[in-house]
């Protein structure tokens, strides 16, 4: 039986790959729509809604008109669907200031928005703000709704000192424990991330169709760049011991129940393995999945590959990026090096002294 796909006008759906669901706006006001799609709480929801923004259309002149102005645009509907959903949070964000006047959005509005976004949502986030506001306002120039950006010269919040550091490469010993502390049905996901440096949502919603003859041919769901590697022994024998499911033919992992995987599910089963592998000492604290991309990226410069190299590995547009994730590789070396020269010369002078 083949379901009726149902349109409601005014109503803007899109899916959100992190939590596996989909989610509809409401398109004028930009609010979203909390009970379940077609129901009968949603359409009185919706009504709510209607009448509530009834006359808001956004005025010529203001952010809210830039707003629609950019959702609109053919480089906003050519994003990928992760990243139009990471924006779409930060619009949604932005609403309330829809009337702001593009004519009184100076440096200093933005500044002051960075700072109340930061005590509101921390550095993340507020960054990231800054980040979507100036794609606003480059499209404004290019439009000729706005004469400049205003975003262009507001610094970016800067990570505290003493922060730790974020999706650290896990250590040689950190591998081992969690490899061996994993349940079968989750075995595999970590060495598509452990071996293959894939983020976690690629690993978890790798289709089956990407694994073939004993290779990986895939693309980065966030940069839609190519990966094409031979599997590494250890993810062809978690292949091999996958427990079998009939979830669905398009997905290669699945939960223990058989069904596909949700990046905040597997989080959820990670997290007491994670929590009790550091109770025993096992691991240090910070291990996160992302972190097994900055560990393929770090192994591969230890090993004397070129940024190039570990780019085309990670499925990354820039060898700016390879050298930012594998930076720890470099700093222990040239600091290996260093430490043996300074050593070296303080012998040798103290030979000289005697």
């Amino acid at each position: 039986m083949t379901g009726t796909v149902v349109r409601v006008k005014g109503v803007k759906r899109y899916f959100e790959p992190k939590t596996g669901k989909w989610y509809a706006y409401h398109r004028k006001s930009g609010k979203r729509l909390k009970a379940a799609f077609g129901s009968s709480e949603f359409f009185a929801e919706l009504e709510a809604i209607n009448a509530e923004s009834k006359g808001m259309e956004a005025k010529p002149g203001t952010l809210g008109a830039l707003i629609v102005s950019y959702r609109g645009s053919a480089d906003f509907k050519s994003l990928k669907a992760r990243t139009k959903s990471d924006y779409e949070k930060v619009l949604e964000y932005l609403r309330p200031l829809a009337p702001s006047p593009l004519s009184e959005l100076t440096q200093g509005w933005v500044a002051r928005l960075r700072d109340k976004t930061f005590e509101k949502r921390k550095r993340k986030f507020a960054n990231y703000v800054l980040t979507v506001l100036s794609i606003l306002f480059e499209h404004g120039i290019e439009q000729e709704l706005v004469p400049a950006n205003p975003v262009s010269k507001v610094k970016r919040v800067r990570k505290a000192s003493d922060a730790a550091e974020a999706n650290r490469p896990w250590l040689d010993y950190e591998r081992e424990a969690v490899t061996g502390a994993l349940p079968a049905h989750m075995a595999l996901p970590v060495a598509l991330m452990m071996y293959c440096g894939l983020d976690p949502q690629d690993a978890l919603q790798l289709p089956r169709t990407a694994v073939s003859e004993g290779r990986l041919d895939t693309r980065r769901g966030k940069t839609g760049v190519p990966v094409w590697v031979p599997l590494p022994g250890p993810v062809i024998d978690a292949l091999a011991a996958e427990p079998k499911h009939r979830a669905t033919t398009l997905t290669l992992c699945a939960n223990s129940y058989g069904k596909p995987w949700t990046v905040s599910g597997f989080r959820a089963s990670w997290r007491p393995i994670r929590q009790k592998l550091e109770k025993e000492g096992k691991v240090q604290p910070g291990l996160t999945l992302k972190g097994l991309r900055h560990t393929v990226a770090t192994i591969l410069r230890e090993m004397g590959k070129d940024y190039s190299t570990i780019a085309d590995m990670l499925g990354q547009k820039t060898e700016a990026m390879a050298k930012h994730y594998s930076r720890r590789a470099d700093t222990s070396k040239k600091m290996a090096q260093t430490v043996s020269e300074f050593e070296a010369e303080v012998n040798r002078r103290k030979t000289k002294d005697v």
